[in-house]
C-alpha cells in the first residue's frame, strides 16, 4: 500500500451541511476549484469572484429571473478553509423545498452532489489533517458527554497523531540503519546498535501497550455501557433505575413479578455514559408471560458490560446471594457489582455479613441512601485504574487504531525475540518494516481506497 499525495480534484461538490428537515437556517456547502464561481452565477449581490477570503456577503439567490431566497454567503479561499480548496457556505432559511431548490440549481450549473464524508476527506487529501484526526471529526460530531467530546477534540487537535509520530521518527532512524545494513551485506558491518534496539524497542513496546490498555477506557467513553440491572422479584430493580436516572422511569410496586420486559435508558455520570437496563426478576414460575421476561433477562445478562445483582438484604443471606451469582453468571466473565438493597430496614448483623462482601455496595434505593457511594462504584469499576491514573495523555476510542496498535506491538516483539536469537538483518528489518506499516495506517501515512472509503462513508453527508 503507497500513501497517498493531495490529488487534483477537479470537480466541486455540494451538499446541506445541518440536519435536515424544517429549520430556522439551513447551511448548502460547495468545495471544489469552481466553488466560488459557480455560486457567484447565481447570487444576486456583491461580485463574489472579486471578494476576499473569510468574508460574508449578504444577497439573493436566484434561477433566472425567480428569487429562491435571501441568504449570506461566507467566502474562503483556499487554502485558508476546511477542505483546503476554495469553500462557499449558503445559510439560507431552513425549509426543504428552498434547500431541494439551491441544490438542484447549483447541481445544474456543474456540481456534484457530495458522497458522505467527502469534505472531511478532501480536507485529509490535501493534507489538512492526518487519518486519526479526521476520524476523531466524526467522534466529536457524535459525542455525547463531557469526556467523550474531551477526547474527541483532543484527538482532533492531533495529540494522539503526534504521539504516533514520535514513536514512529524513533523507530525510522534503526529502520534505516538496518536497511544500509542490507546494502552492505557482502561486506558484514552492523551499522545499528544492537543493544541499544533492543533498549529501543522496549521502550516503544511499553508505550504502545500504554495506549493499548488505554482502548478499554475508551471504548467506553465513546459508546458508553451497558448496565444490567438484575436480581430477584421486588428486589427494588425499578426503584434502582428510577433512583440512577432521577425520574419515574419504571412502575414501582409491592406486588411481586411487575415487570414483565426490558426497561431501558441513559445517563451520564461525571462524563461517562450508562445505559441502565431493568429487567424481570429471575424466579422459576409459570406466568407464561413472566417466564419469558425472565429468559430474556438471562439473555440480556449475558450481552452486558456490566451487571449490578440487586438483592435485599432483609430476606438474603450472602451465602445465598454468592449461590445465585454463581447460578447466573457461572465463568464470572461479566464484571459485576452486588448491590444490597433496604439498607433503612435491614438489622445492624444483617449490614455487617454484606459489608464483608467484596465489590458491595449497600444502599436503600426508595430513599436514596448510599446512591452516591453506587455511583462511585460503578465509576470505579469501568475506570478501572482510575482515569487519571492510566498514564496515558492520550486514550485510545477507535477500533481501527486498536487493531493497529496491536499488530504494532507482535511486529516489535518479533524483533525482539529475532534480536535475542540472533535472526539475521534481512528478517529483523522486515519485521520492523510491519511495526512501521501498522503505525503509518493509523494517521494515514499507509492507506488504500478501501479503508478510506470504509473510514469517510461513516460521516454524515455533508461533513
Amino acid at each position: 500500500m503507497a500513501a497517498f499525495l493531495p490529488p487534483v480534484l477537479s470537480d466541486t461538490i455540494v451538499a446541506l451541511s445541518t440536519p435536515p428537515g424544517a429549520g430556522a437556517i439551513a447551511l448548502v456547502r460547495l468545495s471544489g476549484p469552481n466553488a466560488i464561481a459557480l455560486t457567484d452565477d447565481v447570487f444576486s449581490g456583491k461580485r463574489l469572484r472579486d471578494q476576499p477570503g473569510n468574508t460574508l456577503h449578504y444577497g439573493t439567490i436566484r434561477d433566472g429571473e425567480r428569487i429562491l431566497d435571501e441568504v449570506v454567503v461566507s467566502l474562503f479561499r483556499a487554502p485558508h478553509s476546511y477542505t483546503r480548496e476554495d469553500v462557499v457556505e449558503i445559510s439560507c432559511h431552513g425549509s426543504d423545498y428552498i434547500v431541494q431548490q439551491i441544490l438542484g440549481l447549483l447541481t445544474r450549473r456543474g456540481a456534484r452532489l457530495a458522497e458522505a464524508g467527502e469534505f472531511t476527506k478532501r480536507a485529509f487529501l490535501h493534507g489538512a489533517f492526518d487519518l486519526a484526526q479526521a476520524e476523531a471529526v466524526a467522534d466529536l460530531i457524535a459525542a455525547n458527554s463531557a469526556l467523550s467530546h474531551q477526547v474527541a477534540l483532543q484527538q482532533m487537535r492531533g495529540g494522539f497523531s503526534q504521539e504516533l509520530r514520535a514513536l514512529r521518527a524513533r523507530l525510522v532512524q534503526f529502520a534505516a540503519l538496518l536497511e544500509l545494513e542490507l546494502d552492505f551485506g557482502e561486506e558484514d558491518v552492523e551499522f545499528a546498535d544492537r543493544t541499544g534496539l533492543v533498549a529501543l524497542l522496549q521502550e516503544v513496546q511499553v508505550l504502545v501497550r500504554r495506549l493499548l490498555r488505554s482502548f478499554e477506557l475508551g471504548n467506553v467513553i465513546k459508546n458508553g455501557v451497558t448496565t444490567v440491572i438484575a436480581g430477584k422479584p421486588n428486589a427494588g430493580k425499578s426503584t434502582l433505575l428510577n433512583a440512577l436516572l432521577n425520574e419515574e422511569r419504571a412502575i414501582v410496586s409491592a406486588v411481586a413479578g411487575t415487570t414483565r420486559d426490558l426497561i431501558e435508558d441513559e445517563v451520564s455520570i461525571e462524563g461517562i455514559r450508562f445505559r441502565f437496563v431493568d429487567t424481570a426478576g429471575l424466579r422459576e414460575t409459570t406466568d407464561v408471560v413472566e417466564s419469558i421476561g425472565v429468559e430474556r433477562t438471562r439473555k440480556r445478562v449475558q450481552q452486558a458490560a456490566l451487571l449490578l445483582y440487586l438483592t435485599d438484604i432483609t430476606l438474603n443471606t450472602p451465602a445465598e446471594v454468592k449461590a445465585e451469582l454463581e447460578a447466573l453468571n457461572p465463568d464470572q466473565q461479566i464484571p459485576t457489582l452486588l448491590v444490597g438493597n433496604k439498607l433503612d430496614l435491614a438489622s445492624e448483623a444483617q449490614i455487617e455479613a454484606f459489608r464483608r462482601l467484596p465489590d458491595t455496595v449497600l444502599i436503600a434505593a426508595a430513599s436514596g441512601a448510599g446512591m452516591e457511594e453506587l455511583q462511585e462504584a460503578l465509576l470505579a469499576r469501568v475506570r478501572g485504574e482510575g482515569l487519571d491514573q492510566t498514564g496515558a495523555t492520550t486514550i485510545v476510542t477507535n477500533l481501527r487504531h486498536a487493531r493497529s496498535l496491536e499488530a504494532t506491538a507482535a511486529a516489535l516483539d518479533a524483533v525482539l525475540i529475532g534480536l535475542n536469537t540472533g535472526t539475521g538483518t534481512e528478517l529483523l528489518a522486515a519485521d520492523l518494516r510491519q511495526a512501521l506499516a501498522a503505525l503509518g495506517e493509523i494517521t494515514g501515512e499507509i492507506s488504500s481506497d478501501d479503508l478510506l472509503t470504509s473510514i469517510f462513508t461513516q460521516f454524515c453527508i455533508g461533513k
